[in-house]
């Protein structure tokens, strides 16, 4: 039995206006800009993606299940600019077949820097999701699969979760096989014995799940025009090497990053019949926390580094490579605590500013990586180098530092 454990990755981060050095005003986002990409990518992704998902579960009668991320960021700007998308997930998630997961609020890379600030995002994720769709989340997802050991340690103390998602990097599973269910080092037995005891981890399976995110569409990749039957007859190989086929991307890949003329959509509608069909009453689709209740850790997953899913190195390189990156996220952080007691002083929007600046785009944009993984970089960022990024991004960041009183020298 192949088991089929579908995430999408939904996130919109607020981009910057054009924010120059000496502004003293406290509108720092570009809401043209923002609701302009929402609404391209409500057109060609979420609505047509969502509309064909919850097709699929009705079609399959529950069968076909799914489970989703939605950041706060992207939440909002749906409520904003396409409330009929929230009305679909709402009906996907009617449907019994959605899973909805928690990660942080405001997509932040707030693990690396202030646990307080990463538990107040998690709790403040886990009840937009219960207050806009009345779920409660039990599996979680650190922003870009961040994972390590502390985190595990960390996210297990909080006792709220049965799974945590992350990559197979294949350095830490040397000759095993991420269609397994894993422990965090020190926790196997304890898994073992308890489904509840949690968390348990979900591996991503990145080669397959790349084929549809990153290779689909590319005419010279060999095994392109790739079809769902085809795809269907890997998926069926891992019978014998585990049990689960963890396919997990960004939301946009359906027809935003893979266009509509790719043939993707055609692609996902046959997808579960296909996997169906390949072994007739043996392969499946499972939430993840179905997937964590139903399997036992098989061993320990040892991430002493932190570990993601982004680029060759699935590091924190995309993010934190170089001194403009390093520099814009000790400065960030170092506004937290004045920005709280500003924020309890009366100032009832520096808050939610300063959160929207903990999104991780924003320091992505000042990657300088190149060859393949720079043209990924470039392809997500809406300014002309990463340098005018780090500008802008320094710019707002004074603003903050000003209104929360704290003196120009203090962040360095």
């Amino acid at each position: 039995m192949a088991s089929v454990c579908f995430y999408f990755q939904v996130h919109q981060p607020w981009r910057l206006r054009d924010y120059h050095a000496h502004d003293v005003d406290p509108f720092y986002f570009d809401d043209g800009l923002n609701r302009h990409i929402m609404e391209k990518v409500a057109d060609k992704c979420y609505r047509p993606a969502t509309r064909q998902v919850l097709d699929l579960v009705r079609r399959h009668e529950g069968r076909f299940r799914v489970a989703y991320a939605i950041t706060g960021t992207a939440l909002e700007q749906m409520q904003r600019w396409a409330p009929d998308v929230v009305e679909l997930f709402h009906e996907l998630v009617a449907t019994g077949a959605c899973e909805l997961v928690a990660e942080t609020s405001h997509h932040a890379m707030a693990f690396m820097h202030s646990t307080p600030e990463f538990d107040a995002q998690v709790e403040g994720h886990r009840a937009l999701m219960k207050s806009v769709f009345g779920v409660e989340a039990v599996t979680f997802r650190n922003t870009e699969l961040v994972y390590s050991n502390d985190l595990a340690d960390h996210v297990r103390d909080l006792g709220r979760f049965k799974a945590i998602l992350c990559e197979g990097v294949d350095r830490l599973l040397a000759y095993r096989s991420p269609n397994h269910v894993y422990a965090p080092p020190g926790r196997l037995e304890e898994a073992r014995r308890d489904a509840a005891a949690g968390p348990r981890l979900l591996l991503k399976k990145y080669t397959l799940s790349d084929d549809i995110a990153f290779r689909f569409g590319n005419r010279q990749w060999e095994e392109w025009p790739l079809t769902a039957e085809r795809f269907a007859q890997w998926v069926d190989q891992i019978n014998g090497d585990g049990h689960l086929c963890n396919l997990f991307m960004d939301y946009e890949t359906l027809g935003e990053h893979q266009w509509a003329d790719t043939g993707i959509f055609e692609f996902l509608d046959k997808l579960p019949e296909a996997i169906f069909d390949v072994n007739p009453g043996e392969n499946e689709f499972l939430l993840p926390r179905e997937a964590a209740e139903r399997f036992a850790p098989v061993g320990e997953y040892d991430a002493r580094e932190p570990i993601s899913w982004a680029d060759q190195e699935r590091d924190l390189t995309a993010w934190l490579g170089n001194g403009m990156q390093r520099h814009a996220a000790r400065a960030l952080y170092a506004l937290e605590q004045p920005v709280k007691d500003r924020h309890r002083a009366g100032d009832e929007h520096i808050l939610e500013d300063w959160r929207k600046l903990t999104t991780s785009d924003h320091v992505y944009y000042m990657s300088t990586k190149f060859w393949a993984d720079g043209d990924v970089h470039a392809y997500f960022s809406p300014y002309d180098s990463p340098y005018q990024a780090y500008a802008r991004f320094m710019n707002v960041l004074d603003d903050v530092r000003r209104r929360a009183g704290v003196p120009a020298h203090a962040l360095g």
